[in-house]
């Protein structure tokens, strides 16, 4: 069965599905939980709760202890526009045919219904505010999802220019990547995007109907421009430079990229100077979300809000700072495609504090939201419910979690891939095949043991001792994902 093929069978599924859902109720009882969800960019998991004792997070490792902390979740594509329009309609990639930053889910599935529109059918009012689709350079980026107008997505994160005094300290320039100037919070956009996040909630609680508050933060996504204060917090030495800094070990070519979004074209990797100064930044910029993030938390507490709304943040991807001699995303690295994930739900019954290392995909948000909300489930969505796991995150279960990453790795508009990369994580393992876009030819692959010493710095598929381990992983991947039938 090719790729190709495969992705044209599944819009026309969805699309027939999409016109079987449920229909809405009437408006929910005022006992329904309401929903805060909070997303970031290109976060990966470098968090205090995660295990980072040199970042300093000290509000999301707050709420992790007031729900479950899920430490192997995974984005369904390492790159903004494609992960977030499957988390936000709960279809893969090859569904939506979202494979780039330009292309919109609608233009392959205009009946699709999205988390908040269906939340908002069934009587929420649905917010956005900053970041949660990406659609780049469309004048809106999902009408039909919010109750009222979106507010504050732009169309470049170098256009976040520090304002103050009402003026911009610069001009626009994509070639600043990092940038400490003594400003408050609210000079860059996280600041503003915490502000009106904060405004609304104190509208919402007035309001008589549950609520599903999108907010989007863009950090830590470059440029790395964080207030000067967040700088301060951290001495480089304690950051370090990256580790391993070398290329995996009998790696195929076709799983490098050129990690142009910081680089360009054609630029050799930065010098040590200057990956520690970018790694600084980077930390800079995870502590200013922290603190914005901070802000809202507390504004839901005080308000008397917060013991009826279900918390969710989460991020897009992961992030590459010179590991693997590599920068930015784009792989089916676990760096890249490994993401933050917490769900705290203030409802008995319900675990607080706990962690989760059962492999999950950001793609489960959507029906666990819908489940937590007591609405009906739509009937095409292609991820599973995480409520069991929100209730007893130590249980058993057997999963596996599925990306995959076209290559070229930044897809023009309207350009099919030459070839895609699949990639299943176990609980122990990662498989990934690379194969011809048109025909399903499989190129090339990759096999890694998390329990090993080499973890990502060696492919192991040629090793003869992992040959049984390595047949029953590739059984996995192609029940999700099956091969052209002249493998």
């Amino acid at each position: 069965m090719f790729s190709k093929q495969r992705a044209n069978r599944a819009v026309l599924l969805v699309t027939i599905l999409s016109a079987c859902t449920y229909p809405a109720t009437a408006t929910p009882p005022p006992e329904r939980p309401n929903i805060l969800f909070i997303a970031t960019d290109d976060l990966r998991n470098d968090l205090g709760c995660y295990g980072n004792d040199v970042v300093k997070t000290p509000n999301l490792d707050a709420l992790s202890r007031r729900g479950v902390l899920f430490t192997n979740a995974y984005a369904q594509q390492a790159l903004c526009n494609p992960s977030r329009a499957s988390l936000m309609t709960g279809m893969r990639p090859d569904t939506t045919q979202v494979w780039n930053l330009s292309s919109h889910f609608r233009d392959k599935l205009p009946d699709i219904k999205t988390l908040p529109q269906w939340f908002k059918e069934h009587g929420y009012t649905a917010i956005g505010i900053g970041k949660i689709y990406h659609n780049h350079g469309r004048a809106s980026e999902d009408p039909l999802s919010w109750s009222q107008p979106q507010v504050m997505h732009v169309n470049s994160h170098y256009e976040d220019i520090a304002i103050v005094n009402g003026q911009p300290v610069r001009e626009f320039n994509r070639n600043i990547k990092v940038e400490k100037l003594d400003v408050p919070d609210e000079a860059y956009f996280d600041g503003r995007i915490a502000q009106l996040a904060i405004t609304r909630l104190r509208e919402l609680k007035a309001e008589a109907q549950p609520f599903f508050l999108a907010v989007g933060f863009w950090k830590p996504h470059l440029p790395f421009n964080a207030p000067r204060k967040y700088w301060d917090l951290y001495d480089p030495a304690d950051i370090g430079l990256p580790s391993p800094g070398e290329w995996p070990q009998d790696a195929p070519q076709i799983a490098w990229h050129n990690s142009r979004e910081l680089l360009g074209d054609n630029a050799p990797l930065p010098d040590d100077a200057t990956a520690l100064e970018l790694r600084h930044g980077y930390y800079a910029a995870i502590s200013y979300l922290d603190a914005q993030v901070g802000k809202v938390l507390d504004e839901l507490e005080a308000l008397g809000l917060a013991d009826n709304t279900i918390v969710v943040f989460w991020s897009d991807h992961g992030f590459h700072l010179g590991e693997q001699a590599l920068w930015c995303k784009t792989s089916n690295f676990e760096l890249d495609t490994r993401a933050p994930l917490i769900i705290a739900v203030p409802e008995n019954g319900y675990a607080h504090g706990d962690k989760c290392t059962t492999p999950v995909e950001l793609l489960d948000i959507y029906p666990t939201l819908v489940q937590l909300g007591g609405l009906p489930l739509p009937s095409d969505l292609e991820g599973q419910s995480l409520v069991p796991l929100l209730k007893n995150p130590e249980q058993p279960i057997e999963r596996a979690a599925f990306s995959q990453h076209p290559r070229p790795a930044y897809l023009k508009a309207k350009a099919s891939p030459t070839a895609m990369g699949y990639t299943v994580r176990t609980s122990r393992h990662r498989y990934t095949e690379w194969r011809e876009w048109e025909n399903g030819m499989l190129i090339d692959a990759e096999f890694y043991d998390y329990d090993s010493r080499l973890t990502e710095t060696r492919n192991l598929i040629n090793d003869p001792d992992k040959h049984e381990e390595i047949e029953a992983i590739r059984k996995i991947l192609h029940q999700q994902f099956p091969p052209s039938s002249a493998d």
